[in-house]
């Protein structure tokens, strides 16, 4: 049964689109992305939370802004924080590579990386 991550940023924009569409071609997981922002892309919801096995925000402040708005729906979910800034580009190689770099280790173990 796949694991189900999602990705948050603020805007879903730019770093997790990015680390949905690298993490959706490993095998064992499932991928989505959401924004906390007013205009994001793709809105965090409730639906979205339920989903999730793991949930992984770009920054602290991310994590901080879905206890507040979510906390519900978090029922001891693990949220992981990944302190990527907001200084990349959509599949920014730089990017990609910290984004390996840092979820790679919470992944299961069956998942082999590219």
């Amino acid at each position: 049964m796949p694991r189900n991550l999602l990705f948050i940023c603020t805007q879903n924009r730019l770093r997790s689109p990015t680390a949905e569409q690298v993490f959706a071609e490993w095998s064992g997981v499932e991928t989505a992305s959401a924004g906390l922002g007013n205009d994001a892309e793709v809105p965090v919801s409730p639906e979205l939370l339920a989903w999730a096995d793991t949930v992984f925000v770009m920054e602290k402040v991310h994590r901080s802004r879905l206890s507040a708005k979510f906390k519900r729906h978090l029922n001891g979910k693990r949220v992981i924080c990944l302190d990527i800034p907001d200084d990349y580009d959509f599949m920014d190689p730089m990017l990609i590579r910290l984004l390996k770099q840092k979820v790679a280790r919470f992944l299961p173990a069956n998942v082999v990386t590219s």
